[in-house]
């Protein structure tokens, strides 16, 4: 019998979506115990001036060996998840950096700027989304939730290793301190084809809608008449 009930939407924007698996257990536990073994810097470095003031934690430099190596995976792992990219529609994405929490540090509540510059480019990509990928359990550590602030209220966020949370760069959001343990994530932004939050998320429901009718009647003529609509109204709304 099959299923009639809609499939999890993204209809109350903005968007915040959670991405499974991205990463395979294998990969996922190699990546950590490079991240565990690398060298870390004070967190702050990369921060803007407001950033700066409520900002505490440890970073990879971005042109640390590992960091290269561990982002590139995330990109290629990333480009090959049908849910992200359906989501995301990315037309740049900022190599992804490191961070981790321990003995209560925090980020306090601040919102991600506008603009980043791609680091050896000099190219810059505006801040569409924001993305966390988690390398630690949520029982490895206590605190460290993301709390993102939208329209809606508050959202706590602490997922299982190998997930990754994409979220508007336009919220508000905080890291809690840190009280045992040592929370290990990479966090990165991109600039999506879409720069509205309302019509990305119009093209994910539909999408999503698309693929599920797919499952159930391939043969139904309909199928094609929506999946024309989705590429209209993403030919009307992207920017290349």
């Amino acid at each position: 019998m099959p299923d009639h009930r809609p499939p999890p939407t993204a209809l109350l924007l903005p968007m915040i979506l959670a991405i499974p698996d991205l990463l395979s257990p294998n990969t996922l536990a190699a990546a950590r115990a490079k991240l565990e073994a690398a060298s870390w810097v004070d967190g702050k470095a990369s921060a803007g001036h407001q950033g700066a003031r409520v900002k505490h934690n440890e970073q990879l430099p971005a042109e640390h060996p590992v960091a290269l190596e561990i982002g590139n995976i995330l990109l290629q792992a990333m480009s090959q998840n049908p849910l992200f990219m359906s989501a995301a529609l990315p037309l740049h994405i900022l190599p992804p950096m490191f961070n981790r929490y321990a003995g209560g540090q925090t980020f306090g509540t601040h919102v991600d700027g506008a603009i980043r510059t791609i680091p050896g480019s000099g190219h810059r990509i505006r801040t569409d989304l924001s993305c966390t990928f988690f390398f630690a359990e949520p029982e490895d550590y206590d605190g460290g939730e993301l709390i993102i602030e939208d329209t809606y209220g508050s959202k706590s966020v602490k997922l299982p290793a190998g997930q990754l949370i994409l979220y508007p760069s336009t919220s508000l959001h905080q890291v809690t301190p840190v009280t045992r343990g040592t929370r290990l994530c990479s966090f990165f932004w991109l600039q999506s084809m879409i720069r509205s939050d309302q019509q990305r998320s119009t093209l994910f429901d539909l999408d999503i809608a698309i693929q599920r009718f797919g499952k159930e009647m391939a043969a139904h003529p309909s199928v094609v008449q929506l999946t024309g609509i989705y590429h209209n109204l993403l030919r009307q709304w992207a920017e290349m």
